[in-house]
């Protein structure tokens, strides 16, 4: 294990981290089935059949099941406490970023639980939200468990939020997308070889369980004339301000009840759901069969724009006011439901427009998406897989960039997921120099030739410790206490030459240059070492690990000018 360590601390052990996205996908997947099958069953057992019909429930019972339902999963967050109840991709990001990719358990205990009560209780939120969160986590968690180096764990943090993605929506390519280009924010060669096994892997799970059919049946569908372009680019302006429009709703609902007990604003998330859920009852739920009916033409154009409208407050509201759901399944519904009720528009203005609505239904999912999540080119893979459709790559190319343009430059809006990590104080740094050093650990560059003494030695032990022909000497108080200074061993080497006669020696007062020093595990990354150079006087690190508590054991040691060597290296 400790080989295995010290070799994943570089970017080069591809085939470690590959095997080890296999064992992630594996075990992503299995977790996600689950998930699934939990939502899937209780939402059986409670319709009476297959699907999220809730318009099957009657009026009274659409209006109570979310109010019943934010009550309960309200008092439970409660009861699990602050630290325990943060979920969803934003937490996610702020743990990868902030806390070296560890995700506790307890979290994604409660997403999984709560995620899946507040979706059978008819929320109008998604279960890819959860999904990443779940997937995050399993990752993070197999990475902890086998001891690896931080570096390693973003990595397989990565791996399990593509596997999350690819078995959630069967779109293993745009889970490789979504993954670099929304959670981690870069594109490594060393990271997309296993975050790809572990999608591939994922989508075999979910394939084998639920087909390998795309999620949505559509008749094929195509641009039919460049004259439409223009539409599409109105409609990619139209969306773009839906975006907005959600993103600045959502931090109304964060924002605006804050100062209410949790239970309480859980319970009024509920009541708005089910006062909108009474008539439109396509609210309630993922709405995903309602997407279905969209592209077969099933909805009527003022139905659509009551479902966009309806969606958009619903979703918003669910989760800023503490649901544990996620944002991306309900942008999907939004985007469906906005495009094709512009594509109904466009042939009531227009009677020559040859493109049907569902053509427009199947591009305003990906504009929607790719506006409110920053994530143009996980839109277009999303929407190319959600469908199995390439005719839509060119225009829903033309409609992402038009809406995600709209999102920022007109509204001046980031990301839905940047946005709630602002809310709660916390900002991304994605710089490429700090993206480069979260790749690497400790031990790539530590100077292992270390040997630890107290600060008083007799001649007889020093030439024991120098037998070892050790480069650093670690000086220690004694017996076994703080780590005092690190001393070069040249300078001793040199002083016993001046001194040959001495026989106790005192190595805090010999003339020799010491450095401060300051501990770091060997599990840490390059950036965290930065970090701690930049917070602390420290001069230089040693490197530790403790495998039984109250042993440590002492690895080596990190100058100031080995990491800033590596600094502009990068």
């Amino acid at each position: 294990m400790e080989w295995l360590r010290l070799r994943l601390s570089g970017t080069d052990a591809v085939l470690l981290m590959a095997l080890l996205g296999l064992a992630c996908g594996a075990f992503t997947g299995g977790v996600i089935l689950g998930f699934r099958w939990l939502i899937e069953n209780g939402q059986g057992a409670l319709l009476g059949g297959g699907g999220e019909d809730f318009g099957t429930l009657a009026a009274h019972w659409r209006l109570l099941l979310p109010v019943v339902g934010g009550l309960v999963l309200g008092l439970l967050l409660t009861w699990v406490g602050e630290s325990g109840r943060s979920t969803g991709v934003a937490y996610v990001m702020e743990r990868l970023h902030y806390f070296q990719a560890r995700l506790p358990l307890r979290n994604a205990v409660v997403q999984f639980f709560g995620a899946a009560g507040a979706i059978i209780s008819g929320f109008s939120v998604g279960r890819e939200g959860p999904g990443v969160h779940l997937g995050a986590a399993s990752g993070s968690q197999l990475g902890q468990w086998l001891g690896l180096p931080n570096n390693a764990l973003r990595t397989l943090v990565a791996c399990g939020v593509a596997a999350a993605i690819a078995a959630s929506f069967n779109t293993p390519l745009a889970g490789v997308v979504f993954a670099m280009e929304v959670v981690m924010m870069e594109y490594t060669l060393a990271g997309f070889l296993p975050v790809m096994l572990a999608a591939v892997t994922a989508t075999v799970l979910t394939q084998i369980i639920y087909g390998s059919n795309p999620a949505f049946s559509v008749p094929p569908t195509y641009l039919e004339s460049f004259w439409e372009l223009p539409y599409l680019l109105m409609m990619g302006l139209i969306i773009g301000g839906l975006a907005a429009a959600f993103i600045r709703s959502l931090d109304w609902f964060s924002t605006r009840p804050a100062k209410l007990p949790l239970w309480v604003r859980t319970t009024l998330a509920g009541l708005l759901v089910g006062v909108l859920a009474m008539a439109v009852p396509e609210v309630m739920g993922v709405g995903y069969d309602t997407v279905g009916r969209i592209l077969l033409g099933e909805l009527g154009l003022v139905l659509m724009i009551a479902l966009v409208v309806a969606k958009l407050i619903a979703s918003t509201a669910a989760v800023g006011m503490g649901i544990p759901g996620g944002l991306i399944g309900p942008t999907v519904v939004i985007g469906a439901a906005a495009g094709g009720a512009i594509g109904h528009l466009g042939q009531l203005i227009m009677p020559g427009m040859a493109s049907p609505p569902a053509f427009y239904a199947m591009v305003g999912l990906g504009a929607m998406m790719g506006a409110t999540l920053r994530a143009p080119l996980a839109a277009l893979t999303a929407m190319l897989e959600l469908t199995y459709n390439p005719a839509i790559i060119m225009p829903g190319m033309l409609t992402i960039a038009a809406a995600s343009l709209c999102a920022s430059e007109v509204f001046g809006k980031d990301s839905v997921f940047l946005h709630q990590l602002k809310l709660k104080g916390r900002h991304v740094r994605n710089r490429a120099v700090l993206q480069s050093l979260s790749r690497l650990g400790i031990a790539r560059i530590m100077d292992r030739s270390i040997s630890v003494t107290g600060d008083h030695v007799n001649r007889e032990e020093l030439t024991e410790i120098l037998s070892s022909d050790p480069r650093w000497l670690l000086i220690r108080e004694p017996p076994n206490g703080e780590p005092l200074a690190l001393l070069a061993a040249a300078d001793l080497l040199q002083y016993l030459e001046l001194e040959p006669e001495a026989d106790e020696i005192n190595l805090m007062a010999i003339p020799a240059r010491r450095l401060e020093p300051a501990a770091i595990e060997l599990q840490a990354s390059l950036r965290e070492a930065l970090d701690v150079f930049q917070e602390s006087d420290a001069e230089a690190l040693y490197v530790v690990h403790a495998p039984a508590p109250g042993f440590q054991r002492y690895y080596g040691v990190v100058t100031r000018q080995d990491l800033e060597n590596q600094y502009y290296a990068a």
